[in-house]
């Protein structure tokens, strides 16, 4: 037998081998499935470990119980050193034929192929698959890099595909997988442990926190480093860690130059304008702009960052002073983003409203607290709402134990009951 088809054996559903499939996160696969059945490339983007490969798999299970043959799913793990051979499109194609050659599959053959920016030229191979109306293929693929749909390839699959941003776990789903309870006790575990997948198959807090700084080691290596020849490898990750421990906070290209040269380092604007794209493109991080509500449009200068999970914080850097409100506001805003939105900084003449999402016809006002411990409090963070005079929904997110009822419209709720509204 073929030495190539006899490692596909070990990854795939053939001959009834099921591998573990972790933990079913109904909220993607299900939404995947729901355009299962044409020639759309499903493309499936987010940060390394964020739980794509098993989300892949999970679709490919759901479709053999739905009536695929298990030897009509193909799957292929590009991140694995066993498929190191993988480096261009044509070992792609190859081993594709020696599949089919192999098995002989009849009709529609589903390929899920994992980290495929690793193989040089995909794109060619993968949109010859999906138009080819001979042999019938429907195609998943995964990859860390936001940049991987970009440009030319963007015009090569244009209307081809449909993109699904893959997040560490969420809120609803920790409780899924610890089987506690909703509230703001769990709320606040979460929030000061994260959601990276791998980490619940972890007991020991060092064991934790060595994880999550090996994965942060290997994104900015693999994905960053190595790919774009970075010529100052210590600038990154120090920009890396000033965007962890700034996160919610407005900065600027400006200010980060400015804060570096303070500390003696000889750095440039272009240095870290570059660098932080990069870092933005695997998803550690997030920016989140500013929205003139207005005028209806993005603003340019200032904007806040986002870390991509809150493990980076906690495990990594966690004597830096950090209020609890920003960790909320950062939870907040990956919950909005996961949900589908479009997701803003507010500004109003004035003042400043922590989140303008949108999606589709729909705008979603939000205003992120702590604790609403008194009416001063209650007063700032409803002021900044009651100043917006149009009629679209308007509320305020915070981890009191009680509800406070409606003001003028503006609703209040939970943090941990903000997947309900959504």
């Amino acid at each position: 037998m073929n030495e190539k088809i006899a490692l596909l054996r070990k990854y795939n559903l053939w001959d009834s081998n099921v591998s573990d499939l972790g933990y079913r996160r109904s909220e993607y696969s299900d939404k995947i499935a729901g355009y299962v059945g044409n020639r759309l490339i499903k493309v499936l983007v987010g940060q390394r470990r964020s739980g794509k490969s098993y989300i892949l798999r999970q679709i490919a299970k759901q479709l053999v119980d739905n009536g695929a043959k298990p030897e009509n799913t193909l799957y292929i793990n590009r991140e694995l050193a066993e498929f190191d051979f993988l480096k261009t499109y044509k070992d792609l194609d190859e081993l594709v034929k020696s599949y089919r050659k192999e098995l002989k599959p009849v009709g529609k053959v589903y390929i899920f192929i994992d980290e495929v920016q690793m193989i040089d030229g995909w794109e060619t191979i993968v949109n010859s698959y999906s138009q080819d109306f001979v042999e019938s293929y429907e195609i998943f693929i995964s990859g860390s890099n936001s940049k991987m749909l970009s440009g030319e390839l963007a015009t090569l699959l244009s209307g081809r595909y449909v993109k699904f941003e893959i997040f560490p776990f969420s809120y609803s789903e920790y409780l899924g997988i610890t089987q506690k309870e909703s509230g703001r006790q769990s709320y606040t575990e979460y929030m000061n442990s994260g959601g990276l997948p791998e980490l619940f198959m972890l007991q020991k807090q060092e064991l934790k926190r060595n994880y999550v700084s090996a994965l942060k080691d290997t994104v900015l290596l693999r994905n960053i480093i190595q790919r774009y020849n970075i010529r100052d490898p210590q600038l990154l990750e120090d920009i890396f860690v000033f965007l962890v421990n700034n996160a919610s906070n407005f900065t600027s290209i400006a200010n980060i130059v400015k804060y570096f040269k303070g500390l003696g380092r000889r750095t440039s604007y272009d240095a870290v304008s570059a660098y932080i794209g990069y870092i933005e493109d695997t998803f550690l991080v997030h920016r989140c702009n500013r929205y003139d509500i207005k005028g209806k449009d993005t603003l340019s200068g200032n904007a806040k960052f986002y870390i991509n999970d809150l493990a980076y914080k906690n495990y990594l850097y966690p004597g830096y002073g950090y209020g609890v409100g920003y960790m909320v506001d950062n939870l907040i805003y990956l919950e909005l983003c996961r949900a589908g939105f479009d997701v803003y900084v507010g500004s109003l003449r004035n003042k400043e409203v922590d989140f303008v999402a949108i999606k589709g016809d729909r705008v979603l006002y939000v205003q992120c607290a702590y604790i609403l411990v008194d009416r001063q409090t209650i007063d700032r963070e409803y002021s900044s709402l009651e100043a917006i005079d149009d009629s679209f929904e308007k509320i305020v997110v915070s981890l009191d134990e009680i509800t406070l009822p409606s003001k003028g419209g503006i609703k209040h709720i939970q943090a941990w009951r903000l997947s309900e509204l959504l």
